[in-house]
């Protein structure tokens, strides 16, 4: 039989039970890394993405030969890095004559490849090349507006699977309260055609209206660019069965002595201790118990007479 190497320290088994299955999980961790040949654009572009995601991301910057996401074999190096940063979504930028500032956005499962989809990256405009005032500027960790604009999201079966990455890209943790007035920034997704999407980050500005509800106005502080959808892959449909299987509801914790009936509702049992009725004093004293006591007296002082007169008499 296998070793089975438990931690030792409690360090250690934090931090397994922190990357453990959950019921409800948290928000996914970003992986980003490049190629061996990349552009100024493209570096541009995957800076800019650990930036809007950071404290969700890790950023690898050294060249990788062996990645090719799409071809078998070439996803092991990949997912040793997903397993090793336990990130759930990866960003791969590579950048060749024939698919110039490549970007492949990919989720895993189970530290596998899920699906993948590959854009390529035009018309880009990085945050620096927008002027706008700066205390507008996002809040790190906020969570954003994210719109979709356009029917092709709905009807072209690319850019459906596309909303869907990006959508677990953008979003960032889940959370189960919000408060509106935290929201400052929004993602915005236009279909411009069957395979191209127009990306862009704004901010939000709250202005005076009149009534209780304020005017919202969108402030670009970038980055936006277009993305060109190239190829993409879906999962097989046993790995998509088995990711999107969820655990049943938690059953509710057993309430002692208490059922349900049909008819009656909730019944309760109530469990009284033993009163000891015969050590307790009673608070009215009746006729009874006075005449028990006098008798009783009685019957001691004769018992007393009676010794008295056989010890005089010895």
């Amino acid at each position: 039989m296998m070793k089975v190497h438990t931690p030792k320290k409690g360090k250690a088994k934090r931090a397994l039970d922190k990357r453990a299955p959950k019921l409800v999980e948290t928000g996914k961790k970003t992986l980003i890394l490049q190629g061996t040949k990349t552009s100024g654009t493209l570096n541009a572009v995957l800076t800019e993405i650990y930036h809007l995601k950071k404290g969700e991301a890790v950023r690898y910057t050294r060249k990788n030969e062996n990645i090719r996401p799409f071809e078998s074999g070439g996803e092991t190096s990949l997912e040793f890095f997903s397993l090793k940063t336990d990130c759930s979504i990866f960003v791969y930028g590579t950048h060749s004559k024939k698919r110039p500032d490549n970007l492949v956005i990919g989720r895993m499962y189970d530290h596998h490849i899920y699906d993948l989809v590959e854009v390529g990256v035009e018309n880009f405009k990085s945050m620096e090349s927008f002027n706008y005032d700066k205390k507008l500027a996002p809040r790190v960790g906020s969570k954003p507006f994210i719109a979709f604009i356009g029917e092709g999201f709905e009807n072209v079966d690319e850019l459906k699977h596309l909303k869907e990455v990006l959508l677990d890209l953008l979003k960032g943790e889940v959370v189960e309260n919000l408060n509106l007035a935290g929201l400052d920034h929004a993602y915005v997704c236009t279909a411009i055609s069957s395979n191209r999407v127009y990306l862009t980050h704004c901010a939000l500005r709250l202005k005076k209206s009149g009534t209780v509800v304020p005017r919202m106005e969108l402030v670009e502080v970038g980055p936006s660019m277009d993305l060109v959808v190239r190829r993409h892959r879906l999962p097989n449909e046993g790995l998509r069965k088995e990711a999107m299987r969820t655990a049943k509801d938690q059953p509710k914790k057993k309430i002692k002595n208490v059922s349900s009936d049909a008819v009656l509702g909730t019944i309760g049992k109530i469990y009284i201790p033993d009163q000891k009725v015969g050590e307790m004093a009673l608070p009215n004293k009746a006729k009874g118990v006075k005449r028990e006591r006098r008798e009783a007296k009685k019957k001691e002082a004769g018992e007393r007479a009676s010794k008295k007169q056989k010890e005089e008499s010895e």
